[in-house]
């Protein structure tokens, strides 16, 4: 154990010491020999002795932040939530855009700090609302058969340049769970021109995807000439 450790250790258990009884004290001594690597006299005098605990963060000085007040937080983790985890960069457009639409009537100077916010101060405010909702996004991804293995691999056939070649992928509307069964968006984007089709379909099964594809394909102003997805199942899989 480190000497740092050692004096984290110690402050943790100090006032436990100091307030217990004979008895007590006794268990508590032969815990911290045991854990210290200490000779019982001398931790006998370091526990009596000890007077240095663990330097208080100095206040920051100057006035109090705006942000850090619950009339701002609240409505920020609100339009964060809502709008799917964005970024902060995302987040900070997304304000502007929502804002007018949020279900409460807000006080001007709340409205003010939330658009006046900076990427930097969301991070900051938000830190522990992220770990908390940190395992909120899920994939819901799963590789799909040996077939995959089957697919050449290729480069540099694209000319990204030329409208038709196109990216695709399913999006979850599932909340915070993949319980249950529930609407997928099939998305996709044609790269040259960035023109997206998007369809709803209940589940990921392959043939209500490939139906969703199909159509999405008549609705392009141009020929499929590539298709590019993950290596989901939906994707990837023996559906003719």
């Amino acid at each position: 154990m480190s000497p740092r450790s050692k004096n984290e250790y110690l402050e943790s258990i100090l006032l436990r010491y100091r307030s217990a009884s004979r008895k007590q004290k006794s268990l508590i001594l032969n815990e911290f020999c045991l854990a210290c690597g200490y000779h019982r006299k001398h931790a006998i005098r370091v526990l009596n002795h000890y007077k240095r605990f663990t330097k208080p963060k100095p206040k920051k000085r100057g006035r109090a932040s705006r942000y850090n007040n619950p009339a701002v937080l609240g409505p920020l983790k609100e339009i964060w939530l809502t709008a799917n985890l964005p970024c902060s960069s995302r987040l900070k457009a997304v304000i502007a855009l929502w804002l007018p639409f949020y279900p409460e009537v807000l006080p001007a100077r709340v409205k003010e700090a939330l658009l006046s916010i900076s990427q930097a101060t969301i991070d900051r405010v938000l830190r522990s609302v992220r770990i908390k909702y940190g395992k909120r996004g899920r994939s819901t991804t799963k590789p799909g058969t040996l077939l995959k293995k089957h697919i050449p691999i290729k480069t540099k056939q694209w000319d990204e340049e030329r409208p038709g070649y196109i990216e695709g992928d399913t999006v979850a509307h599932c909340g915070g769970s993949l319980s249950g069964e529930f609407a997928y968006t099939v998305d996709t984007v044609d790269i040259a021109t960035g023109w997206t089709e998007q369809r709803a379909v209940l589940g990921k099964g392959e043939t209500g995807v490939l139906l969703q594809l199909k159509d999405i394909e008549m609705s392009y102003p141009f020929p499929f000439l590539g298709f590019d997805s993950d290596n989901g199942g939906e994707f990837i899989n023996t559906t003719p």
